[in-house]
Formats: structure tokens, sequence, C-alpha cells
């Protein structure tokens, strides 16, 4: 197992493990980015998002991450939000998603980060309890705000 960046040859992987994760929580019509925009996102001069992939012991990618840099003003620091992580099926229960979330873990300590986050949906009870099996916590008492779409023309026209 081997973990290495998003090469910019591989933008169209990037797009089709969106799609997988899509698929898989149920909202394949809302992946909607182009590769025009993965590729302009992860690839130009000073990207502001990462992808990671994973590689089976053949040297074949069976999982992504992308990832962000967020800050706390609480703490004073950057931190990691993990915005997609995905095994395909097939390799899950062989540690691929845990070496994901362990290699992200360091990358925090070693800058000095002081978080690590993501969202989770819900209903997905079996990632809920590997992540908690991690150490991770649910923020149950937050209530994640989004505006989005009509909305977010109508709130930047006031």
């Amino acid at each position: 197992m081997f973990i290495r960046p998003a090469r910019p040859d591989e933008g169209q992987l990037i797009l089709d493990y969106i799609y997988a994760l899509a698929l898989y929580e149920k909202e394949p019509d809302s992946a909607q980015a182009t590769l025009d925009q993965i590729n302009s996102s992860f690839f130009c001069e000073n990207p502001a998002v990462f992808c990671d992939f994973i590689e089976g012991d053949a040297g074949n990618v069976v999982g992504f991450a992308t990832w962000f840099l967020n800050y706390s003003t609480w703490t004073g620091s950057h931190g990691i939000y993990l915005e997609d992580i995905f095994v395909q099926p097939e390799y899950r229960g062989r540690g691929y998603g845990k070496a994901f979330l362990v290699h992200l873990a360091k990358l925090c300590v070693e800058r000095g980060y002081d978080r690590f986050q993501w969202w989770v949906l819900d209903w997905n009870k079996p990632s809920i309890d590997f992540y908690q099996s991690l150490g991770a916590v649910a923020m149950d008492e937050w209530t994640v705000m989004r505006v989005s779409g009509e909305s977010l023309e109508k709130l930047a026209k006031l």
C-alpha cells in the first residue's frame, strides 16, 4: 500500500472517484464538477485543494482522498479538512481508509496543525463506527449551514 499525490495527468481519475463517491452517497446527480474545473483547482500554480491516491500491492489505485487547509481562530493555526475519502468496495476492510487517515494526521502533526476534521453522513454507521474507533469525536452540537444556488445569488444581491 502506497499513498501519493495525484499527478496532473490524473484529473479524469479524480473525477471518476468523485463520481464513485457520489454514487455511494446516493447523490450521483450532485457530482457536477468538470475535468477543466478539477485540473484548474488541483493542478494550478498555488492549489488550495489537494488529492492523494492510495495504491494497492499491484500498484493499482484503490482509493482517493481530497483535502484542503482550514483555519481555527480559537487555536490560531491551520488544520486539514478532509473533503472526500473513498476506497473501492472490494478493497475495504484491508486498512486503506485507516492509512489515509493516519497519513493526513501525520501531516497535521508534522506541520503543527491542531485539527483534522471531516463530515460523515449520519446514515453511514459503518464509517462513523470506524472513525470513532480511531479517536474521532462527533461534533453533534454544531449544525452545518450552507447557502448555494439561487439562495446564494439572492444573498449576494442584498
